[in-house]
């Protein structure tokens, strides 16, 4: 198990980089004041790490919140994403100056391909290899990519992605994949670790919550971080960003590790990498 120490505890990338293992997910939050409070007040308490992309449309947001918190840009692991329209070699060069001006910044710590789109990721990628190569980004990953997406690009690939983010949470855990990540030396990363809030109806996250005398929520984001994975709990709610980082006074045993990932039933939330056609 990797070592999980506190709220600015990280994993170290195959490229030397340091990710904080526990982030703030800004999937769904609005561009206006409530991502800009999320986002400050997630940086004050501590966090070190906000996730958002291009297509959630609140990178203007998120750069202001980074700002407004008066932590140093240096200590802030910041991604984005290129959303799949704008895939293909000039346009991800495109889109990802548009982002770094949504932000306001001058650099990201790590951009993603935000879907495997067929016929485009391959040219996307050589966009992401160039920009890391020119040190505009600090490390470079994908999202969504499952096994066969990940051996496509790596047959071309000069760099090999640092993280594949993907939907994670006890009905998908997909550890076949997460094995070859790691052989691989890519970071897995969690999105949607609460099942859009489905996981908090189911009766074993419950009766661990009384075991461990923690939430549901801080179970299943501990177990995240004990499997080695990064996880970005979104949340614009000051209670609940708090609450989600309340994790590191605990550890679950390996029996409710095994039980957790032996709920997989590949039941999606999101779409399915293998067929979606946005």
């Amino acid at each position: 198990m990797k070592k999980i120490t506190d709220l600015q505890g990280s994993f170290t990338l195959h490229n030397g980089v340091k990710m904080p293992y526990l982030g703030l997910g800004t999937y769904q939050s609005d561009n206006d004041q409530e991502v800009i409070d999320a986002v400050s007040y997630a940086l004050q308490l501590g966090y070190r790490h906000i996730d958002t992309a291009s297509i959630y449309g609140n990178e203007e947001g998120v750069g202001k919140g980074i700002k407004e918190s008066a932590v140093n840009r240096e200590e802030v692991f910041v991604v984005s994403k290129v959303w799949n329209a704008d895939q293909g070699y000039e346009t991800t060069l495109k889109a990802f100056e548009a982002s770094l001006k949504r932000l306001d910044l001058e650099y990201l710590d790590l951009y993603l391909i935000h879907w495997p789109v067929d016929g485009k990721y391959t040219d996307t990628w050589r966009a992401l290899e160039r920009l890391y190569a020119e040190k505009r980004i600090r490390a470079i990953g994908v999202s969504n990519f499952m096994q066969h997406h990940l051996e496509d690009l790596l047959t071309r690939a000069e760099v090999v992605p640092m993280v594949n983010q993907m939907e994670f949470h006890p009905y998908v855990v997909q550890q076949d994949l997460i094995d070859y990540c790691s052989a691989k030396g890519i970071q897995y990363e969690a999105w949607s670790p609460f099942m859009q809030g489905k996981v908090f109806g189911l009766d074993i996250c419950q009766e661990l919550s009384k075991k461990y005398k923690k939430t549901v929520a801080q179970v299943i984001l501990r177990w995240n971080l004990q499997k080695g994975v990064v996880t970005i709990p979104k949340s614009v709610k000051k209670e609940r960003i708090l609450s989600n980082a309340a994790i590191f006074d605990f550890e679950i045993s390996k029996e409710d590790i095994a039980y957790l990932d032996g709920l997989d039933r590949g039941e999606r939330i999101g779409p399915d990498p293998n067929d979606f056609d946005f």
